[in-house]
């Protein structure tokens, strides 16, 4: 029996990985157990890994809680798909999926095919771990709560969901109630207010000479 060594990256994240070894004859549902086991995730989610060729084109479909549309087409499932029936390269690589409501795409390639288990290993075991897996959100909560091993704060996903940029922080905060600067909007008041002075005083002054000189000839 072999075992086979998996590179896990995510597409996003190049710099967390993972290095997984898992029996020939276990599923793809015990690769992506492990895989969360290993990032915190919550495990029961929708996801699918793809055979996929060395550009990552996703090619067929093999499904953890495939929706009904999947299942009517036939789609293949991990709990019964065996990694061996899915080897056909030496490096062969699978495009996997997360969580289809709130995707995180991976990187899977085999890097080494071991010939003898170890029996003081279980596996699927991390034979590798580098980096940490960023933190993401359930939706479906009640109240928001990391779904990774770390907490996340509530501000954080407010911020997350209107799209913020961390650099935009200092721009906000110049920014007044109506979405102008405060600080010109101040000025530009106290200019306006400038010129209705001068106004009014010009006019009072006319008004008192034009009236006077009426007054005088009644």
């Amino acid at each position: 029996m072999a075992i086979y060594r998996f590179r896990i990256s995510f597409e996003d994240f190049d710099e967390v990985v993972r290095e997984i070894d898992i029996k020939s004859t276990q599923t793809f549902e015990d690769l992506h157990r492990a895989i969360h086991k290993s990032t915190g995730y919550v495990i029961e989610k929708s996801s699918s890994f793809y055979v996929s060729a060395d550009n990552w084109i996703k090619g067929d479909e093999i499904a953890y809680l495939p929706n009904q549309r999947k299942i009517d087409r036939g789609v293949a499932l991990m709990e019964k798909a065996k990694l061996s029936n899915f080897i056909e390269d030496p490096h062969q690589k699978f495009y996997y999926t997360y969580n289809f409501d709130r995707p995180f795409d991976f990187h899977v390639e085999l890097i080494r095919i071991i010939l003898e288990t170890d029996p003081s290993i279980e596996y699927p075991f991390v034979f590798k771990s580098t980096g940490e897996a960023p933190k993401i959100i359930d939706k479906n909560s009640a109240s928001p709560v990391a779904v990774s091993s770390n907490p996340v704060s509530d501000e954080f996903d407010f911020l997350n969901e209107m799209d913020f940029v961390p650099e935009d922080t200092d721009e906000i905060e110049a920014m007044g109630g109506s979405g102008i600067n405060a600080k010109e909007r101040d000025e530009e008041s106290e200019e306006t207010g400038d010129e209705e002075e001068d106004e009014f005083s010009d006019n009072e002054n006319y008004e008192d000479e034009d009236y006077g000189g009426k007054e005088e000839d009644y």
